[in-house]
């Protein structure tokens, strides 16, 4: 269309120059609108080319710069899933690893809380034990008052007659015998005195046998002496005080300054 319009301008000047040299008058002036028009066309035409041709550089650009950003939204894409794939690589071995150590702590719990109530068990048991022993009344006693201080028969039983303690009511003041209500551990003292001039013979039993003895004699004056054991009992089992010697010459004496007692306690059981 430029090519054209320039063409028939060229004719339009060509025909006015002819007719100019040929009548020697300006005989183009019925034109100069449709020349300043033409003109104008023109300078329009080539704004507007040279605005079609900024605007294709202009196109050009955004394309590239549209490519670059595809290109980068792609990168980013592919950096994005690879990043992607080592964090879920990551988290699964994160979850492995968890996995890992939550079946390791279940396997110790389990293991702990089975010794432990183990352990609770065992504790218990000897709590029932203790809480037995607390409830279990005292076992103690102190007998006094001998029946009789003549020693003159063998294995004669001592009856002490009187009690100022009988914990357990172990000890019977018709028969001088103790009785384990409880089996354990016992501790017995056995305190007699002598009369002056004689002996005293005498030993501690356990189930008719000596389990600890003494010989004692009143020189000077009456002479008392102290014996006695420490000796496990079972429930049931009796002890005793008796004279393993009989004669004239054994006796024994009590009165205001002496006095002769057998007494037992458990010690533990």
């Amino acid at each position: 269309m430029r090519f054209s319009l320039l063409f028939s301008f060229v004719i339009v000047v060509g025909l006015c120059s002819y007719k100019f040299s040929e009548a020697r008058e300006p005989v183009c002036s019925k034109f100069a609108y449709e020349e300043q028009l033409l003109e104008k066309m023109i300078r329009t035409e080539i704004k507007v080319e040279t605005m079609v041709n900024e605007f294709k550089k202009t196109e050009d650009n955004v394309i590239s710069t549209l490519g670059d950003i595809k290109q980068t939204v792609a990168d980013f894409t592919d950096m994005f899933a690879d990043m992607r794939g080592n964090i879920t690589d990551e988290m699964l071995k994160r979850g492995d690893e968890i996995k890992r150590r939550e079946e390791s702590f279940k396997t110790s719990f389990e293991e702990t809380r089975k010794n432990l109530t183990s352990d609770i068990e065992a504790e218990k048991e000897k709590l029932f034990q203790l809480q037995g022993k607390l409830e279990q009344p005292p076992i103690a006693f102190y007998a006094h008052h001998l029946k009789d201080m003549l020693l003159d028969t063998t294995n004669e039983v001592l009856i002490f007659e009187k009690t100022f303690t009988n914990e357990g009511t172990g000890y019977d003041t018709s028969t001088g015998l103790f009785t384990a209500p409880v089996g354990g551990l016992y501790q017995f003292d056995v305190h007699t005195c002598a009369r002056y001039s004689k002996y005293a013979h005498l030993g501690l039993v356990m189930e008719g046998s000596v389990i600890a003895a003494d010989a004692n004699y009143g020189d000077d004056s009456s002479g008392c002496n102290n014996f006695g054991a420490i000796v496990r009992v079972k429930l049931g089992e009796k002890v005793w005080v008796k004279s393993t010697s009989s004669g004239s010459t054994r006796e024994l004496i009590q009165n205001t300054y002496r006095m002769n007692t057998f007494s037992g306690m458990l010690v533990n059981n």
